[in-house]
């Protein structure tokens, strides 16, 4: 059978990896689109042994990138979460994890021009209408990879990658606290509803019966747990604005115990069935946000630094992800983080002809 092969990078963004697309090498039409991107990554399959996913939901992440038309902008990012065991793709949050690849992306396929030794990229997220500015450490006019830089949840060493992000407050939900309340009770149970770039819902931890300091193995055993934590979902979905939210990844639940070294607040942060072994980007920065916020689950437990810029170390199973938090006259102003990224290799993708129509195809068939 003939394959068509579609031009793309994969590329290590933070403690993701995804396949990399500039946006004119895919379809155009949504409902094409996704089943391409299915076939890409071999879903609907466990193993996603047809295709180039992980078998994983950390290694099943698309990001689409096109030159922008804004004036505040260099370039649109549209990200995607192929799902593993279900023939679907949501495109309703973030990945700040695959955001930390976008930059890289737009100067490798020459979106964006190389500049000194930091080149700054400004991201325009789709998903959620947002901006973040990604400092893109280079050399010579290409990506610089290797540097010094050590993240959780990756081996070795990499160049330091700074991502800042422009008002992600209430990217999803209209609101920090989407509830218009610090702390909300569902199905008996204290919570806090948070969206600062991704909507997630906190609960300590001891209040569903566990330590909070559980390895995601034993979480993921957990029947009792999980069940208990999705009817709470279900409910917490509307009261975010989010509507039904039984067929999506959003909101993410996330257990909070005290700290155990030396950070903020530990966390054990599912999405949002499966336990992850670390924390994402905009979840860190949405449970950082909660921690700061008076009245939330959080805000009684952890540990927060004295000053104006707040370092909140926020502990998970593999380590820990640093975020900072800008303050002005007590209101949240601001946020950053530091990730790396690499590319990991740059060619086509194949996927079966037949998927993809000759006179729908923007990459080549052979």
């Amino acid at each position: 059978m003939a394959q068509t092969r579609i031009p793309c990078l994969m590329m290590r963004g933070g403690t993701s990896k995804g396949a990399y697309f500039l946006a004119r090498d895919l379809p155009q039409e949504p409902a094409l689109r996704d089943r391409v991107l299915l076939a890409v990554m071999g879903s609907p399959d466990s193993r996603q042994i047809d295709g180039i996913g992980g078998g994983d939901s950390l290694t099943s992440k698309v990001a689409i990138i096109s030159s922008s038309s804004r004036a505040d902008a260099d370039v649109d990012y549209l990200f995607a979460q192929v799902l593993v065991e279900e023939p679907r793709v949501d495109y309703g949050q973030n990945c700040g994890n695959i955001l930390a690849g976008v930059g890289p992306f737009a100067i490798e396929r020459g979106l964006v021009a190389a500049t000194d030794d930091v080149t700054s990229v400004r991201i325009y997220m789709e998903n959620t209408g947002q901006i973040a500015i990604a400092h893109v450490p280079t050399l010579d006019g290409e990506v610089r990879y290797h540097g010094d830089a050590r993240i959780d949840g990756v081996p070795g060493q990499a160049a330091p990658l700074i991502v800042e992000f422009m008002d992600v407050a209430g990217a999803s939900c209209g609101a920090l606290l989407p509830t218009g309340n610090p702390r909300d009770v569902i199905d008996g149970v204290e919570v806090t509803c948070v969206d600062n770039g991704m909507p997630v819902v906190l609960i300590r931890a001891q209040d569903v019966g566990c330590s909070g300091y559980e390895s995601p193995e034993q979480l993921e055993t957990d029947a009792s747990l999980k069940q208990r934590l999705e009817s709470i979902r279900l409910q917490a979905g509307p009261r975010m604005n989010l509507g039904d939210v039984s067929l999506r990844n959003v909101p993410k639940m996330c257990l909070i115990a005290p700290p155990q070294a030396g950070g903020a607040i530990s966390t054990r942060s599912f999405i949002p069935h499966r336990c992850h072994t670390s924390i994402g980007v905009f979840g860190a920065v949405s449970v950082a946000a909660a921690v700061l916020s008076e009245g939330s689950v959080a805000a009684d437990i952890a540990v927060v630094e004295e000053g104006d810029v707040k370092h909140l170390s926020i502990e998970h199973p593999t380590g820990e992800f640093t975020v900072a938090l800008r303050l002005q006259e007590g209101q949240l102003a601001g946020c950053g983080l530091m990730r790396t990224a690499r590319l990991l290799f740059d060619g086509v993708v194949c996927i079966p002809s037949a998927l993809w129509s000759d006179n729908a195809t923007s990459g080549t068939n052979r």
